[in-house]
This record gives structure tokens, sequence and C-alpha cells, in this order.
């Protein structure tokens, strides 16, 4: 299947430049799509163009991967309320980094015809002065031709304005489009929908400086179900990096997608075939309260993103956490990683060399820490078989509680109830609540 018709049975495509199907049929091409370095990591928002530069290379193509240097110091005004803070160069520089060792994760780099090729636009803007830009490049464009732009007229109509530095993004990324046109063969940029109005101000200025052609593709902007923005939850976006979002709220964020989202999803977000999707959303709609389409999809995704065994310690983690898992799995975790899983979950610290010594179970949860407000509440839910420590239900009040009992040498995992958790943390030099005399 060719790549214009992979992305059209998938949902992805939105507007194609004439010829471009027929261009991507008959020959191999090098196209390109460009990454804003503002941050420090990808988000779950630039899913899309990193699956369109994968099915890209799959389809026999030569993906390159912009990041934007350069136009990061600008910042791109398509459909933004308001201008964005600028960045200064190191902190642009330390984002551009990033950003490659994130993409690296998800194309195949190299020299090979194949391979996916990394550019920094910053390396052919930062010996551009001012006036031979607006020389060579400005007279290229007219005003009239930027001021057309749906972007240009949405800001200019809202209570911001527009300022003359974003106005001049689209010239900055049309002349990206010339560069890699003229010096890496690149005939085609593509990018999200918004972007349809800088890509195409790039082929023009191909066509009217050295009378070429090139094209274009966008693809869909990807919203949910019910009309909120994808990507976004309560806590803000979901990142590709596992230190701004961990591997299991990762997981989450698709495990609890709606079945709507989740159908349309596994199309964009996963490469499995066609008769295998199909094959998945009949299993799920024979028995939809097993999630088969959620579970499917962020098994893929997940281990595409981070790796598999992040995806099984995300799995072990949820049903520690909304199931019967037990806590082995803990043992494959460092500290951080540990904190993560219970993120959200009442936290106390004891003193290891208490435990060493033996502390009774009433005391450990009323006195050393808060479990419960006072021993005789303790009391009254222990004997009734309503507390458990380390997944273990407890029913002895004189039960002594020691460093033996800790999981990795430094933890306690008490429950009170079937979904009430509480971590207690053993360190080493706290001291005890019962001091010698």
């Amino acid at each position: 299947m060719n790549f214009v018709e992979e992305l059209r049975w998938r949902g992805m495509l939105q507007d194609i430049m004439p010829g471009t199907e027929d261009l991507l049929n008959n020959e191999k091409v090098s196209g390109y799509i460009g990454f804003d370095p503002t941050g420090d990591s990808l988000h779950v928002g630039h899913l899309t163009q990193i699956m369109t530069l994968i099915h890209f290379q799959n389809a026999g193509h030569k993906p390159v991967a912009l990041v934007g240097g350069a136009t990061g110091m600008i910042g791109d005004p398509s459909f933004k309320s308001a201008e964005r803070n600028l960045l200064d160069e190191a902190t642009l520089q330390h984002n551009v980094n990033c950003l490659k060792n994130q993409l690296a994760k998800f194309l195949n780099f190299g020299d090979g015809e194949n391979d996916a090729k990394m550019v920094n636009n910053y390396d052919w803007f930062k010996d551009f002065s001012f006036l031979d830009f607006i020389r060579d490049v400005g007279k290229l464009i007219t005003v009239n031709y930027m001021m057309s732009k749906d972007s240009v007229k949405k800001r200019l109509e809202g209570d911001n304005g527009l300022s003359f530095t974003e106005f001049t993004y689209q010239l900055i990324q049309g002349y990206d489009f010339y560069y890699l046109w003229k010096h890496h063969n690149c005939k085609i940029q593509m990018g999200g929908s918004d972007q349809w109005g800088n890509i195409v101000t790039g082929s023009e200025m191909i066509r009217r400086q050295d009378q070429g052609t090139a094209y274009a593709l966008t693809t869909q902007l990807i919203k949910k179900s019910d009309g909120q923005k994808f990507g976004k939850t309560e806590s803000g976006a979901v990142w590709l990096d596992p230190k701004k979002t961990s591997p299991f709220k990762y997981y989450q964020f698709w495990l609890n997608a709606t079945d709507d989202d989740a159908k349309n999803w596994i199309n964009i977000f996963t490469l499995r075939s066609k008769e295998e999707l199909e094959a998945i959303v009949a299993e799920h709609e024979a028995a939809p309260h097993l999630r088969i389409v959620q579970k499917a999809l962020a098994e893929d995704i997940t281990i595409r993103t981070h790796s598999k065994e992040a995806y099984e310690t995300a799995v072990k983690t949820s049903e520690f956490l909304f199931g019967n898992g037990s806590l082995e799995f803990l043992g494959n975790l460092d500290h951080e990683a540990v904190l993560e899983v219970f993120d959200g979950v009442p936290q106390f610290t004891v003193s290891k060399a208490e435990l060493e010594a033996g502390v009774n179970i009433l005391d450990l949860l009323a006195v050393q820490t808060q479990v419960f407000a006072s021993k005789g509440e303790a009391k009254k839910m222990l004997t009734g078989g309503g507390v458990s420590l380390n997944k273990v239900k407890l029913g002895d009040i004189e039960q002594t509680v020691t460093a033996a009992d800790l999981i990795n040498n430094k933890y306690l995992v008490a429950q009170k109830g079937k979904k009430n958790y509480f971590l207690i943390i053993a360190e080493d030099n706290l001291k005890a609540i019962y001091p010698d005399e």
C-alpha cells in the first residue's frame, strides 16, 4: 500500500497538493516535517507527525526531521491566540538536543538512502543577516499573499494583534522548504492542517525563486470525541519524556480513552494492519467491558515510546492499584519510580532503626504514621479484616512489624479497605518515635 493511501484509510489525511500522490508512487522522495523546540520534550500532540514520518519511511521514502532552532526563537503564530515567550539560544539548543534523542526512538536514522535525517534550521540561518534576508527572501512573497493566510487574519482580528516578528514566521518556514528543496532534494513538506499556509508559502517561494516544483500534504488535527483538545489532561500535557510523564501515567492516558476515541486513535497511533485492527474492534464490540481496543492501543504506543519493560511495569502498577496485582514489580524500580507509582497516595516516613527492633502494628498505623486517626480505630478495622500490609490481610493486633517486612529494604504498603493505600518509607537517619530512655 502506498504512503498516501496508508494515511487515507487510517483517517489521517487532510489536504494534499495535486500531483503529490503520483510523485510518491513513481519515485523515492525526501520529505520533511518541522518540530518546534520551545520545550525540552515532545508530547502526544506531536505523535501524529511522528507517525506520519514512520509511515513515510516504511513506504521507502526518506524522512527528514527539521528541528527549528531558528524558528523556535520566533514562535509560530498559526492559530495561536497570543505571542509566546521567546527563548534564549542556550535553552533552545538544549531543547533541540532533547528532541533529537526522542525522535531517534521512532525513526531509523543513518546515512542510507531510506534512513531518516535530522536537520536544524539554525545551521543555515545563523549567518543570515537581516538585510540579506529581506533582500533575498522578502522580495519573493508579497505582503498581500502573507495577509491572505487564515492564521494571520485570525490574529489580526483578535485582541492581541500580531507582532512583526511573528508575521515573518511564514517567510522563515517558507525559506526552510526552499533550502531543503535546493540542498537536500526535499520535494515535499508535511505537517498538521494548521500548517498548510506556511507550507504552501514555501512551495510558492520555490516556484518564484527557481521555477521549481514542490509538494505538500497535511494531516488532520486530532480531537477527542467530546470536542476537547487531544493530549491534554487535568494535570496538563502528556509528555514523551518519562521524567515529565511517567510510563504508568502515559499508559493510563491511552487506557482511559473512550471507546470512540480508542477506535479512532488505534488507527493513527499504531502500525497494525487494517485486518488486525478490524479484528481487534470486532473482539472489543463483543465484550466492551474488557476494553480490548484501549489495551491494544496502550500497549502498542507505550512500548514504542518507552520500552517493553516500561509497559509491563505500567500494567503491573495498574493491576496493583486497581485490581489484585502483587507488589513484586516494585523490586525492579528505583526510589523515584516507586514515588511515581504512589503519586497522590498518602506517604509517611518512619525510622528504619526502630523497625529493626520491631514495632507493634497498631503503633505503626496510628502513632508513627496517621494511616488511622487512633489506635482504637486501627484495632477495630484490623480485627474486622479491613487492613492489609504489603497485600497481606492482618488480623492480629499484637503483630510486630520488622525491617524484614520492608519491600526493597525501604517500603511498607498499607491498605485500608479495598482502595485506600498508604506508602510508608523507612529512612536510616530518622529519629525514632520512641527514643531509648
